[in-house]
């Protein structure tokens, strides 16, 4: 005969056991969302959504030339998260949409930018493979990402440090520039000025080039190819004022600290004439792995499958001398993934 308590224990059971393939579910659902996010960002209907506030993705997709059943099915995707609440192929956002909406150039980071480098984990992992799988990344996709993440992150304590220059510059140059953005931001703030980007990415250059030009700065902004932790002295370089580098800084410490402070005395040797150097950058953090925001646990695996180290803080304060340049002022942000930017002279 079965006992009352024995029913209550077989029903918390299956609630338990149902509670558990609902999570296990929300992660895989979560997962195919993240891929979802980054598509529709970058077919443009996160943005159309975002000013309506409802969608018809069936004529968006008659719109864009673009298949009904699999555009209605990346709004599933954020329907099954609560992102958004789906009639048919009619979206409509909901409160938690806003929010993935200032956040969605992190999902592209992920899932377009670094696919194929969580894809291979497995062989990354192996001691015998770890030989630097910063190419398993896609440069052109890392760059769209990080236009919008550096406004998201960095910039509001950018041009604050910029307008705190107190000395008057004509000539720029920027370090790992990706697609030019900050660039061709400084140039234009600051009309008389000319300025170079350098990053070691051919497609980030080639992107850089062609939207300098559509933006009318061709002939005030060149892009050069180069690798910022050896680079050689170039005409172009040598009457550069202001420096900036930005997300690219834990790149100065592959090989070790020595590695950092030779990059930061190089970088006096090849800019002779530079009075000031902004590095703008992630910085690991130390969070409970349950409390991490979004992107820090992307961030910060996907450069330890890399062998990128990432610095602390300290780590970055305890060179800058012995590299050559003077700590003016540490800006903490501190939103993501450690953000800083250190103003050197």
């Amino acid at each position: 005969m079965n006992r009352p308590e024995d029913e209550v224990l077989r029903a918390v059971t299956v609630d338990i056991a149902q509670g558990n393939a609902r999570g296990i579910a929300s992660i895989y659902n979560s997962a195919v969302a993240a891929w979802a996010i980054a598509a529709a960002w970058e077919i443009g209907a996160l943005d159309e959504l975002h000013r309506a506030r409802t969608l018809d993705t069936a004529d968006f997709a008659e719109r864009n030339d673009l298949d009904p059943q699999s555009t209605t099915g990346l709004f599933r995707a954020l329907s099954a998260v609560g992102l958004v609440h789906r009639d048919g192929a009619v979206v409509h956002t909901l409160d938690a949409y806003d929010d993935m909406y200032r956040n969605k150039s992190f999902f592209h980071w992920l899932t377009r930018g670094s696919a194929e480098l969580f894809r291979q984990i497995p062989s990354v992992l192996r001691t015998e493979n770890r030989t630097g799988e910063d190419r398993l990344r896609d440069p052109a996709a890392i760059a769209y990402a990080c236009r919008e993440i550096d406004q998201v992150t960095y910039a509001p304590t950018f041009w604050a440090a910029v307008d705190r220059v107190d000395l008057p510059f004509t000539r720029v140059a920027d370090l790992g520039c990706g697609s030019g953005a900050r660039l061709m931001q400084v140039l234009d703030r600051h009309p008389g000025t000319t300025g170079v980007g350098v990053d070691i990415a051919q497609p980030s250059i080639d992107v850089a080039r062609k939207e300098a030009a559509e933006a009318g700065f061709a002939g005030r902004a060149d892009f050069v190819q180069g690798d910022v932790l050896s680079l050689e002295p170039r005409p172009e370089y040598a009457d550069i004022e202001l420096l900036t580098c930005f997300m690219m800084g834990h790149d100065f410490w592959h090989g070790g600290r020595e590695n950092c402070v030779a990059t930061l005395r190089r970088l006096r040797e090849v800019f002779p004439a530079a009075k000031r150097l902004l590095i703008g950058d992630a910085t690991r953090t130390a969070l409970p792995d349950t409390e991490l925001p979004v992107f820090t646990l992307g961030f910060e695996l996907g450069h330890d499958l890399m062998g990128t180290f990432l610095p602390t803080i300290d780590d970055w304060e305890s060179v800058f001398e012995e590299g050559g340049w003077k700590l003016v002022r540490t800006n903490r942000i501190e939103m993501t993934v450690g953000e800083v930017i250190f103003e050197l002279a």
